[in-house]
């Protein structure tokens, strides 16, 4: 299990604490501390872990007692399996109605795109190897901060043949606290844009998770109900709201189920947000993908040759472990 811990936070203790209750005797974790970012923690966590699967835990997320067992078995039971990811629960502990719906957002769109994937999540997610280190590992130059790594590991994996799964009961509990600025700043510069300048870059399109059709619609649906609302059409309005409403009717009715009719109107509005600022981030990626093709052709004959992104070598403290990172075997931490 390789924990990335770099920004120090306040939830480690607990994450460690319900991982060291999960494994097995023979299972050891790994906590990085330092590194440029989660991508470049994992990339180093990787490199010193002893076991055939590697198994990535965000440093916020709580395991359920079984999901370290729910991922052995999926692996000794399909010797083709690659790699599997689950998602949040829908008890998320944290208080508050952004919190809360952003949390129960991520639960519910995972819940809803269980099975057969074409992308990774390394909230709770597990990779053999021997493909990780194939495919190059997290792309740690594209993603020096928490952003798209995962999704862009997922989607090389993919692309190359392997078979990824998505378990929707393998499940983790969400530490996070979200702010209404933190959630539109994540949708639209670690999301959204990021998101656009990949599937770009890469020239293909995507359905995976919340690029569904659904989700799509929603997005469509969500843009005309503000555009009316601008153009002083209130039954147009009304109308597409509630078509809005119906068509994300599973999603709203657990937001009432979990938090009352208080947090099922409060999702509406913030489901308005959530893909107004997806919508924006189209034409904001678009252009910072133009910029950067630019910039890219103006030194394309100094650049050397692309490669994959390289797997980083771990800085060593006493010739066994990267620093700053620390190395449990079942619950025992060897300093």
């Amino acid at each position: 299990m390789i924990v990335p811990a770099t920004d120090t936070p306040s939830t480690l203790d607990r994450v460690v604490a319900t991982v060291e209750a999960a494994v097995g005797p023979r299972d050891e974790v790994i906590v990085i501390r330092s590194g440029r970012g989660p991508a470049a923690a994992r990339n180093a966590g990787a490199q010193i872990a002893k076991g055939q699967i590697l198994v990535f835990i965000d440093s916020d997320v709580e395991v359920h007692a079984d999901a370290l067992e729910r991922i052995r078995q999926a692996f000794l039971a399909d010797p083709a399996l690659i790699a599997v990811f689950g998602s949040y629960d829908d008890r998320p502990p944290v208080e508050g109605i952004v919190s809360r719906f952003r949390n129960l957002l991520h639960h519910h769109v995972h819940q809803q795109s269980a099975g057969e994937a074409t992308t990774f999540w390394a909230g709770l997610g597990a990779v053999r190897k021997d493909a990780f280190i194939a495919a190059g590992g997290f792309d740690v130059d594209s993603y020096p901060t928490s952003m798209m790594e995962d999704i862009e590991l997922g989607m090389r994996l993919s692309a190359a043949g392997a078979r990824i799964v998505l378990d929707p009961d393998l499940r983790a509990t969400h530490l996070k606290s979200w702010g209404l600025v933190s959630m539109v700043h994540t949708d639209l510069t670690r999301r959204g844009m990021p998101w656009v300048r990949m599937l770009l870059h890469r020239r293909e399109l995507s359905s995976a998770l919340n690029l569904g059709w659904r989700h799509r619609l929603s997005a469509l649906g969500f843009g005309g109900v503000v555009l009316a609302a601008i153009t002083g059409r209130p039954r147009a309005c009304a109308a597409l709201l509630g078509s809005v409403v119906v068509l994300n009717r599973d999603f709203y009715v657990l937001l009432v189920r979990r938090g009352g009719l208080r947090l099922g109107a409060a999702g509406v509005a913030l489901h308005l947000i959530h893909h107004t600022t997806a919508a924006a981030a189209v034409p904001a990626g678009i252009a910072a993908h133009a910029l950067h093709t630019v910039r890219d052709r103006r030194v394309a004959p100094q650049a050397p040759e692309a490669s994959p992104p390289a797997m980083p070598q771990p800085a060593r403290v006493n010739g066994s472990r990267p620093e700053g990172s620390s190395k449990l075997s079942g619950s025992t931490t060897i300093a």
